[in-house]
């Protein structure tokens, strides 16, 4: 039984890092610099996944751990803004190639996975429960 906690534990860990990695994307939409405040937009980043062999049930469940954190390989949004401040020779300003909506169907599908396996501790912890009535 507290294999199966563990379980839940680690997608309750990795979805948690899933949703910090799409806040992030979603904060940084309109950055235009670089922490060394260089005029380089915001590159996106997404979390890849891999299972945990190192938690696994009885009954042959695993769990699962953050393999990395990578960064989207795409080309930055070109917008015409000549008076920005961070515009090139030709008037363009590079922003992250940030999607909205994907973001949020992802955010939304982190949400979902959390809320699972918040709901298998909880069957978890009742049949522990019950167990124990059966018992004493």
């Amino acid at each position: 039984m507290f294999n199966a906690l563990d379980v839940s534990t680690s997608g309750l860990v990795a979805q948690r890092t899933r949703l910090n990695a799409i806040s992030s994307n979603l904060a940084n939409m309109s950055t235009t610099r670089n922490e060394a405040g260089e005029a380089v937009p915001y590159t996106p980043r997404f979390v890849v996944f891999k299972t945990d062999e190192e938690i696994t049930t009885s009954g042959g469940g695993q769990g699962v751990s953050i393999d990395r954190v990578e960064y989207a390989d795409v080309e930055p949004n070109m917008k015409y803004e000549p008076g920005h401040p961070d515009a090139d020779a030709n008037g363009y300003v590079a922003y992250p190639n940030i999607d909205m909506t994907t973001e949020f169907v992802d955010a939304l599908g982190a949400s979902r996975a959390y809320e699972a396996n918040i709901g298998v501790i909880e069957v978890t912890k009742d049949m522990g429960e019950r167990t124990l009535q059966i018992l004493a």
